[in-house]
């Protein structure tokens, strides 16, 4: 029993050199990650003990809770750097966003706001307890737009856990899927992390990223990955390098 855990690998070795991630709450005061300069810097060691070198941080964007702008997003990147130079941090780091697929959301959209992850890529997410009424509406008109959609954590959003037809249907919608790191350690619970493995080993995932918001986060970095389709999230996390900038 306890070799079977024991067999189990730990992130950092499946960490190549170089690597990036591409979402994470990074950016002190923004939203609910990392609230001051210190909480920063303590994330972007625990990243850079992990084997990052890199990390695109996402801001919530959401109406009435997590009113960032794209302007103030760029703002507290550039104070972030400073941050980060004064400190002798190596991460680099750059910014996107991730937006709730809400009714403000297609305006900026249209108006060609969004902060991608790269090119016409942009992290997107739902609320957990139901999607939008008009999801795969929004979700045509991102596209009609010009931006493709990444679906941030899918295996986290409990009106889709198991159900394959959904995932399917999400993916021929011309959806990426973004799993997170920590469902495969069993963090957000059995559920998420039977899901993430699922979705893994029918090959729906494409990205991984850590979704760090604090320290405790952080710390479950060091946990070991105890789905069994770890070799996909390996992969993953190979696909994940395309957005090394």
């Amino acid at each position: 029993m306890f070799g079977i855990f024991k067999s189990r690998p730990k992130l950092s070795s499946l960490i190549a050199e170089g690597q990036v991630d591409i979402h994470s709450h990074l950016l002190y005061g923004l939203d609910d990650g990392a609230k001051t300069p210190e909480d920063t810097l303590a994330l972007a060691a625990k990243f850079l003990e992990n084997g990052y070198t890199h990390c695109i941080a996402t801001p919530h964007i959401m109406n009435t809770i997590w009113e960032n702008t794209a302007q103030g997003i760029l703002d507290r990147l550039e104070d972030t750097r400073k941050l980060f130079a004064d400190n002798n941090i190596t991460l680099k780091v750059k910014a996107a966003a991730e937006y709730l697929m809400d009714t403000g959301f297609l305006d900026l959209a249209k108006k060609k706001e969004l902060l991608t992850l790269k090119d016409n890529l942009v992290l997107v997410e739902m609320s957990y307890i139901n999607p939008p009424i008009n999801l795969y509406e929004i979700l045509f008109e991102l596209q009609l737009a010009g931006y493709v959609p990444v679906l941030a954590h899918p295996e986290r959003y409990g009106f889709l856990n198991n159900t394959m037809p959904e995932y399917e249907k999400l993916k021929n919608a011309g959806c990426f899927f973004q799993v997170n790191i920590l469902s495969t350690m069993g963090y957000y619970g059995s559920s998420a992390m039977r899901t993430a493995d699922l979705l893994l080993g029918n090959g729906f995932i494409d990205f991984a990223g850590s979704d760090l918001h604090h320290l405790n986060h952080a710390q479950a970095l060091d946990s070991r990955i105890l789905i069994k389709n770890s070799d996909a999230l390996s992969q993953s996390l190979e696909n994940t390098r395309q957005f090394l900038f």
